[in-house]
């Protein structure tokens, strides 16, 4: 056995003697509500507090980056630790503190902010999503700075803020304020499978849309003196739903989903009752799309549609775009980021990894966009923003295994 496999064993055997301890410190964290302030929630203030307390306690040097939200009258906080290195380049692991609401309280089994050990998991909202990826890297961290093994290059987590609605205060403000650089390793662990056999380099674009149709209301009885927008947006709707699956079809295997997608899903209330016409109609789309294809040809051909039934039904149709993130380029899978990654899933876990493109949205878009190649992984059950969310403690304690081992393998 050589030195590198004596340290990666040594590692493992940490983690696992430090299991009770890292689930201890899992459930507290997931006691600190920290919904997005944006979705009605208290933000990560508290969260944030709890961790940093936590990590100033075992000995690390805390830099935080408070930035103001304006909308919410909150500051987003965004912490780091690091551990220093031979060389002076930065793997940096990055997971988000803020969850998304419970929703549907009625179809929880337990309290979504009491988590509860079952089974072998941990439920509780934001158990997987982020707070998995949070608590195994965090203990990766510390696990590499108790045993003082050298290390080639600088070690470090970013704890940020916002990413369930956008990172506008979190990765986005720092990629802005210059915290990372073009040469950094990047690991994102917020996609995965059951097996951890994904390793995901690759994102398509994102394009929420709503369309406003807008007739005149009246009485069902006399439609002629009306203009129904409601017949008028289920048929753009459909219209919508055709031409773009039919003008952007091409797939690529790499994805998991191989096509763009273009879901129509929120639709908005219009008239209480049966016997009037409505006057508004509004309906939303949730698109996914290849990086092959530009969001704004996506969006011109929207309104194209949008015009020709304006032109033709005489009713007023406007177009909003909620959200627009174009997809950035895919990592290699010869760098750094992919290849060490992947080396450290096989070496502890014994499983060949693959690697894949996705449909879902991380902030690794963001650091790929910024011309940073970044992985994303995690062994998880894609559970995320569902009732009765969990984690499975053998993957909390997996993925840290495979965080802590990683740098040794460079």
């Amino acid at each position: 056995m050589d030195s590198r496999t004596e340290e990666i064993q040594r590692l493992k055997d940490r983690v696992d003697k430090d299991s009770n301890a890292i689930q201890d410190f899992h459930l507290k964290m997931l006691r600190v509500n920290a919904v997005n302030p944006k979705m009605g929630g208290p933000g990560e203030g508290e969260r944030s507090r709890f961790i940093e307390e936590f990590l100033r306690g075992e000995g690390f040097s805390v830099e935080r980056v408070d930035v103001k939200d304006p909308e919410t009258g909150k500051t987003r906080p965004n912490i780091s630790v690091k551990l220093p290195g031979k060389q002076p380049r930065n793997l940096w692991y990055i997971a988000h503190m803020d969850t998304v609401p419970e929703g549907s309280r009625e179809l929880w089994l337990t309290d979504p902010f009491e988590p509860v050990v079952k089974e072998g998991k941990i439920f509780g909202r934001g158990s997987e999503d982020n707070g998995q990826a949070l608590t195994s890297s965090l203990f990766a961290l510390l696990e590499l700075k108790r045993s003082g093994v050298a290390l080639p290059f600088n070690v470090g987590l970013w704890l940020v803020s916002d990413e369930e609605f956008g990172s506008t205060y979190g990765v986005r403000y720092l990629l802005d304020h210059n915290h990372f650089r073009k040469d950094d390793i990047v690991i994102v662990p917020d996609s995965g499978t059951s097996d951890g056999v994904d390793i995901e380099i690759a994102e398509k674009g994102l394009l929420w849309f709503k369309v406003t149709t807008t007739g005149k209301q009246v009485h069902a009885s006399l439609p002629s003196r009306g203009l129904n927008a409601h017949r008028i947006g289920m048929k753009l709707a459909t219209d919508i739903d055709e031409t773009l699956h039919s003008k952007y079809a091409d797939a690529d295997p790499l994805f998991n989903e191989p096509r763009s997608t273009f879901e129509p899903t929120k639709i908005e209330p219009n008239v209480a009752n049966v016997n009037t016409i409505p006057g508004l109609d509004i309906f939303c789309f949730d698109c996914r799309v290849l990086p092959k294809y530009g969001l704004d040809g996506v969006v011109s051909t929207i309104e194209e549609r949008a015009r020709f039934y304006e032109k033709e039904s005489g009713a007023r149709i406007t177009l909003d775009l909620i959200q627009k993130d174009g997809a950035g380029p895919a990592t290699s899978e010869t760098s750094d980021a992919s290849r060490l990654l992947a080396k450290a899933v096989q070496y502890v876990n014994g499983t060949e990894p693959k690697f894949v493109g996705i449909g879902g949205l991380t902030v690794g878009n963001l650091f790929r966009k910024a011309g940073i190649p970044t992985a994303v992984w995690s062994t998880i059950d894609e559970v995320a923003h569902q009732p009765n969310e969990y984690c499975h403690i053998k993957n909390l304690i997996g993925d840290t295994k495979v965080f802590a081992a990683l740098p040794l393998l460079a």
